[in-house]
């Protein structure tokens, strides 16, 4: 098998969020009067990705780590200047005018033919495709052709993910699901190691998180950093574990009632990635990732929840409540076991 250190992997996000992109958005979704922006999902899979990379062995480097829209000439000019092995872009698709839903459902997935390296382009958008529909259990519609800028400019094999319709109902709801976009992320690497003869290290197995302290260095500590951002730390992302990365995990750590020690060890990595929210019962009061995971979970159900901060408030207690209440469960407002085992499927809940 090839080393996964000896590629150079692009992740690319359509679109901006600050400001948000006109036109790239949900129908205004109902029960909780916003839509939802595209790239919201498109950004946060491309996190997603770039973790199971890291933890695979790649090298990354993200195409557009701005917040905001970037053209697409200066995304090519990026791609092309950091020499990448391949490049995959996140997207999510549309139909009719956007204004209303209907039933354009289902993943595709794109490669240009006037891309240099076409064939190898074809090839990993197939295996991305192939993994995606296993994976997600979603409707495919197949790997098509695009030749877009991204897709058609870069000197680097390229693909582009359509992976839903905002536009429809159903795929809506998932794009805020975060174990849909887990899913989305950890498929697209599944392919991109079938291409390359990479060796896919699965996410959910402890085992391959390498314990990391002070002065560490390497793709783990990426990871870290990448993960510690995504609960609102503002980190470089060098892979050097300094003393801001050192402070970062010190908070993590006593907001998610570990032991202050600095030392990130499978304790430390588990509420990270938060691999078993269902082992923990969470009331009002209770701050950890296991609340951000619910209240982005509630969110994507279409329960009312206006600040994802890891903070078990009244907000997010009454959206609880309301799920129990519509899911046959006691409404008490406290998530155990049962009420878990509901808030975990993808997808569901309220309808039109």
């Amino acid at each position: 098998m090839a080393n996964a250190s000896s590629f150079i992997i692009g992740a690319n996000d359509e679109h901006g969020l600050n400001p948000p992109t006109a036109g790239k958005r949900t129908p205004i979704l109902p029960y909780i009067n916003r839509s939802f922006y595209e790239n919201e999902f498109n950004r946060e899979a491309k996190l997603k990705f770039i973790e199971a990379d890291l933890r695979c062995g790649y090298n990354t480097f993200d195409v557009k780590p701005e917040i905001q829209d970037i053209s697409i000439s200066t995304r090519v000019r990026r791609i092309n200047n950091a020499n990448l092995s391949a490049v995959v872009t996140f997207a999510y698709n549309a139909a009719g005018d956007g204004t209303t839903f209907n039933n354009a459902q289902g993943i595709e997935v794109y490669y240009s033919t006037l891309n240099p390296k076409s064939s190898l382009s074809r090839t990993l958008s197939t295996n991305i495709y192939n993994t995606l529909i296993a994976n997600t259990g979603r409707n495919g519609r197949g790997v098509g052709t695009l030749n877009v800028g991204v897709l058609s400019n870069v000197n680097c094999a390229s693909s582009l993910i359509e992976a839903g319709f905002m536009t429809n109902f159903v795929e809506a709801k998932l794009m805020l699901d975060p174990d849909y976009v887990t899913n989305v992320a950890e498929s697209t690497c599944i392919g991109l190691c079938e291409t390359l003869d990479v060796q896919y290290i699965p996410r959910d197995n402890l085992n391959n998180y390498p314990t990391i302290r002070l002065q560490s260095r390497g793709n783990f500590i990426k990871l870290l950093q990448y993960l510690l951002n995504q609960y609102g730390f503002n980190l470089s992302t060098d892979g050097i574990f300094g003393n801001n990365t050192l402070s970062a995990v010190r908070t993590f750590q006593g907001n998610n009632g570990l032991s202050v020690d600095g030392i990130v060890g499978p304790k430390t990595w588990n509420a990270l990635l938060n691999l078993t929210p269902t082992a923990t019962t969470i009331r009002r009061g209770s701050r950890s990732s296991n609340v951000l995971y619910l209240q982005q979970k509630l969110l994507s159900k279409l329960y009312n929840i206006t600040n994802l901060d890891g903070i078990f408030g009244p907000e997010t207690e009454r959206a609880v409540i309301e799920f129990q209440q519509e899911n046959g469960l006691t409404p008490d407002g406290i998530v155990g076991p049962k009420t878990w085992a509901e808030i975990i499927k993808i997808g569901g809940e309220r309808n039109l």
